[in-house]
């Protein structure tokens, strides 16, 4: 018999909470107002979410809370009070990213069942066995994937797993998205981003939309991730509001309780007033997910006349009162919205007031809501008891547990590559590590058994990529193995779960996409014997001078992958175009992986004295975006030891804070 898998609906205010539950959610997600993903969300104080599980329980829904960012070592001691909170207002669940605070949770408060947010980039098997072993009780699976690969995983997965049907997609996989935090400093992986994907970009003097998707919906594919055992189908949209919950809930409900009324939810999906469609990677077809506008509802048609306060819009679907109606200026981002209070109607054309709003002749119209159900605004008075404060000499055993200090003394530096012509071009002599990034292509022509190789064979690090698809982990499984059998017993891990690879008696290092912004992480990692970790290319210095152990590798040069998608992005013959701040960008595209990095690098060699009288001893040239020269090599090495900027460059994040 198969299990009916969990309805998961988004909460991102009071509206959409009731919404939910009366749209048939058997769980719903919300966050706090700190540590989740929608910081721009409404989203609920401790009261409220007191309030929220008292009510979900009498209605047999399940409440999970989202705790989905990086956390910063000075924020240890809120998310410790959040942390004790949640652990008494009995919720069903939290959803992270950061493993600071998967260790916090499972150490300190083990009450708390744990899922791993899609932030955290499990994407195949390796990462859902790890994280049963881990302690995890569910995990919210990558986008990207396709169904057979998602029957894989759940076929060699002991644990819940979670997937998205419907909903806002990002064009980089979630949790490996720069570009908003080198744009601005507002992190995606903080809760603030951006949306650049959401922007036009120039090519050959043309402004097209490249990274703008549709949005995902599964209807059609609803009973067979249902046949697969996917244990909870998720819906995005904390942003949204309690309409489109309503709405998307019960088309949902009806056709998981019916398979016969797929095509009658469907119908009501037309009208959740959001993006186009698609059904991307689940779907069997990308060729049509990006779309060429931004603006979400449903046209109607264009402004043909502005009168005074009278606008004159020519629409074939009959505009009513009570209908919320966007307008989109054609010429540039202006957007006006309008709630319908009186229509005059002359055959196809409807006259409404425009209430004091500027216009722009010719715009388009959009119906971005109807306004025909309502949902409470407030909460019911809690009855339970008010949780106690957390016990001060608790919090502080706790907060001194993660300050042992730990530094080196001498300086090591390490560079990586992603071609083999760059080993013709350096000198292992002259460095402490060379972390080697290849494409599969690469990884069969490299020959281990090579005299300088095998010369050196103690300082090669084999770098293992951030995607690892399901059918292609057969080849990294025997990489590691040719690589070991050869004496090269040293490997860079991309995603926490590829320890899975990797034999016991091999040295582990874990890379920049290892996201280590506190201590507490630090922990995780030694617990699983990684011998050193790299520090993210989107960290500031107060956040870096912050750590007790600065042990970790910093990277001073470096091309940041704003973008890492398994999305193809149309660029035509050229690989380089320019976003609307005039930042130059180049694509690239390997393994089936397309990476977005700017045209100019990231230094932070210029720091270098600033960096070792604060403690940090350890070094990450990047070479992997650079053309292949000895010079430039030889060059970058220099100034690093002469802690001399190089130009042209920026410096990310170093300066300025990440917010």
């Amino acid at each position: 018999m198969i299990n009916r898998p969990e309805l998961l609906l988004p909460a991102g205010n009071i509206e959409s909470f009731h919404a939910a539950i009366k749209g048939g959610a058997d769980a719903i997600y919300l966050g706090l107002r700190q540590f989740n993903a929608r910081g721009r969300a409404s989203n609920f104080n401790n009261f409220q979410l007191l309030s929220i599980v008292e009510t979900a329980r009498q209605n047999s829904v399940k409440v999970y809370v989202t705790l989905n960012i990086v956390v910063k070592n000075n924020e240890i001691s809120p998310l410790i009070d959040i942390l004790y909170f949640l652990s008494q207002a009995n919720v069903d669940g939290i959803i992270i990213q950061d493993w600071g605070v998967y260790y916090l949770a499972l150490k300190y408060f083990p009450k708390l069942n744990i899922h791993a947010s899609t932030q955290l980039g499990i994407h195949n098997s390796l990462g859902t066995i790890q994280a049963g072993k881990k302690g995890f009780e569910r995990v919210v699976l990558a986008r990207e994937l396709t169904l057979n690969e998602l029957e894989q995983i759940c076929k060699k997965s002991k644990t819940e797993t979670e997937v998205f049907i419907h909903g806002a997609l990002c064009y980089s996989f979630s949790g490996m998205c720069l570009f908003s935090s080198y744009a601005g400093g507002w992190g995606a992986n903080r809760g603030v981003c951006a949306q650049p994907c959401r922007r036009t970009y120039q090519i050959s003097k043309k402004q097209k939309f490249l990274f703008n998707l549709k949005d995902n919906q599964q209807i059609e594919q609803i009973h067979k991730l249902t046949g697969l055992g996917v244990s909870s189908l998720k819906i995005e949209g904390r942003m949204k509001s309690g309409e489109y919950t309503y709405r998307v809930a019960t088309a949902y409900r009806m056709a998981l309780d019916d398979p016969e009324k797929v095509k009658d939810a469907k119908m009501i999906l037309d009208l959740d007033f959001g993006r186009n469609k698609t059904g991307y990677f689940l779907g069997g077809n990308i060729s049509n997910a990006i779309s060429e506008t931004t603006v979400t509802g449903i046209f109607l048609g264009k402004v043909e006349k502005i009168k005074g306060d009278w606008i004159t819009i020519n629409s074939e679907m009959e505009i009513v009162p009570g209908f919320r109606i966007r307008f989109q200026s054609d010429n540039s981002n202006q957007r006006e919205t309008i709630k319908v209070q009186e229509v005059i109607n002359e055959g196809d054309k409807y006259i409404i007031k425009a209430n004091g709003k500027i216009i722009s002749p010719k715009s388009e119209v959009y119906l971005s809501g109807i306004n025909d159900i309502k949902f409470p605004n407030r909460l019911k008075e809690v009855k339970s008891k008010r949780v106690k404060p957390i016990h001060s000499g608790f919090k502080r055993k706790v907060l001194t547990s993660l300050s042992t200090k730990s530094n080196l003394k001498k300086t090591e530096i390490y560079y990586r590559i992603n071609s083999l012509e760059w080993l013709r071009k350096i000198h292992l002599n002259e460095m402490d590590g060379l972390f080697i990034t290849l494409s599969r292509t690469l990884w069969n022509r490299f020959n281990p058994e090579l005299p300088f190789i095998q010369k050196n064979k103690g300082k090669i690090f084999v770098e293992l990529p951030k995607f690892i698809a399901e059918d292609a982990i057969p080849f990294y499984q025997a990489l590691v193995r040719r690589m070991t059998k050869s004496g090269i017993r040293n490997f860079v891990l991309s995603h926490l779960s590829q320890i899975e690879l990797i034999p016991s008696n091999c040295k582990v290092l874990t890379n920049e996409n290892v996201y280590v912004f506190n201590d507490a992480t630090i922990k995780v990692l030694k617990e699983n014997n990684i011998s050193i970790f790299t520090y993210p290319l989107e960290i500031d210095y107060p956040t870096l001078n912050s750590f007790a152990n600065k042990t970790g590798i910093v990277p001073i040069y470096f091309y940041p992958e704003l973008f890492h998608s398994r999305m193809p992005v149309q660029v035509g013959k050229e690989d380089n175009f320019t976003d609307d701040s005039n930042i130059e960008l180049r694509r690239f595209r390997r393994n089936g992986i397309t990476s977005v990095v700017p045209k100019q690098p990231v230094s932070w060699l210029q720091f270098k004295n600033k960096l070792s009288k604060s403690g940090f001893s350890r070094f990450l040239i990047d070479l992997s975006f650079e053309t292949v020269s000895k010079n430039k090599a030889k060059t970058i090495k220099n100034r690093l030891l002469r802690s001399e900027q190089i130009q042209p460059s920026t410096t990310f994040n170093f300066s300025k804070e990440l917010k």
